[in-house]
């Protein structure tokens, strides 16, 4: 059995191995911004005041979001995609809802050639989930006197010990301990409540603002769901684990994002949404107080809205090859028919019909060839006139003498 649970052992040690190699530079990051937003509040607060080391955690948050909105953008357009694809993807399922697996590739071809990523929507929360998970490990080794970067080595005493409103930031609700235990607790609780609201607001302002009534059913619909209840209900499980400062990054995070999608929401919401409809009313209001037409305006945004739009290139029709005496008259090759053709045999009867314009196109066409011959030719018709003036003149002087 010894034997067996070596190379157990040995593998699990592995993966720890691995995993602080991957964290060690998120936990030097984490120490530095903290350390940093610290130095700088400190100009204001006490060092080893609550407040410096909270607000210090608030600008880690905002650090961390202010780089994160490239994603969040990217985040919202395919939100906005998937919501606007809901109409071809019913008709997808209708087709091929026999054939799961045609069904798969119609949609991945859909969603590729609208370039739409259907889970870009949780991509802000995984790529946070490190930053989570490194600001965690610091702060509960700081509760416990270690350090796990040599940045946050002077520190950690003051983050340790500092206070809000009566708690020490560093400990949790499972683990509270000491004189203000209850403090901790209290504190805690009521930053797992805002934690929570403040994500469930943030989901739930996005499926009734945001998202027309076609996109409250299917894939995407199910998924706006679990992130509205699923996750709120995590973090609220989880939150009696997380130190005070994990929950203030939390809440902030979660402010943030509220504010951010409340914006976005207001200046660009998706075409058929209550929040078009809003912002349209809105636009008609400001029109009359401007004194132009209520309407001026209006049909623009939901042309702008409808970003899934079909990508693929259009095909281009190749020009067929002329032969030299085909481009010399201006003549379409064969086989070829244009559009401007088309009414000129139409127009056929009519012209002849009046006798005038069948003579006239003759005698263009007839001055056009002459233009076209030769010089030899041009030669023996001048030839030929001298030879018939003289035969006149001769038989003009035979007549004269008899």
């Amino acid at each position: 059995m010894i034997l067996l649970a070596i190379p157990e052992l040995a593998l699990w040690d592995g993966i720890v191995d691995v995993f602080n190699a991957v964290m060690t530079p998120l936990y030097w990051a984490v120490s530095a911004l903290l350390v940093g937003w610290h130095w700088l509040l400190s100009q204001v607060f006490d060092p080893d005041s609550g407040w410096a080391w909270a607000l210090s955690i608030a600008g880690l948050t905002i650090v961390i979001r202010t780089l994160l909105i490239p994603l969040f953008v990217r985040q919202i357009r395919s939100s906005r995609n998937m919501q606007l694809l809901q109409p071809k993807m019913k008709e997808l399922q209708k087709k091929y809802g026999h054939d799961r697996e045609k069904l798969g590739q119609e949609m991945m071809k859909l969603y590729k050639e609208t370039g739409t990523n259907p889970f870009s929507s949780c991509l802000p929360l995984l790529l946070q989930s490190p930053i989570f998970l490194a600001l965690f490990r610091v702060l509960d080794q700081a509760s416990k006197g270690e350090a796990l970067s040599s940045v946050i080595a002077p520190h950690v005493d003051s983050l340790r010990h500092a206070k809000i409103f009566g708690a020490e930031i560093s400990q949790t609700f499972l683990r509270a301990n000491g004189d203000g235990s209850t403090n901790v607790k209290v504190v805690a609780v009521i930053l797992i409540i805002l934690m929570t609201a403040t994500m469930f607001i943030t989901q739930l302002q996005l499926m009734r603002k945001n998202m027309p009534k076609e996109a409250l059913e299917g894939q995407a619909a199910q998924m706006q769901k679990i992130m509205l209840y699923v996750f709120p209900v995590f973090f609220l499980i989880g939150g009696f684990n997380f130190p005070i400062g994990v929950l203030i990054y939390w809440f902030v995070s979660n402010v943030w994002t509220m504010g951010q999608q409340f914006y976005v929401i207001r200046r660009n919401p998706a075409p058929g949404t209550p929040a078009f409809d809003a912002m349209e009313a809105r636009k008609r209001e400001h029109n009359l107080k401007a004194g132009r037409p209520a309407d001026e305006g209006l049909g623009d945004d939901a042309e702008e809205g409808s970003v899934a739009t079909d990508r693929r290139p259009a095909n281009r029709q190749q020009p067929k090859r002329q032969s030299r005496s085909t481009r010399k008259t201006g003549a379409p090759a064969a086989g070829e028919s244009s559009a401007q053709d088309a009414p000129k045999v139409q127009d056929t009867p009519k012209a002849s019909s009046n006798g005038q314009q069948p003579a006239k196109k003759a005698a263009a066409k007839q001055a056009s060839g002459a233009k076209r011959q030769p010089a030899a030719k041009s030669r023996a018709a001048r030839q030929a006139a001298q030879k018939k003036a003289a035969q006149k003149k001769s038989g003009g002087g035979g007549s004269g003498r008899s």
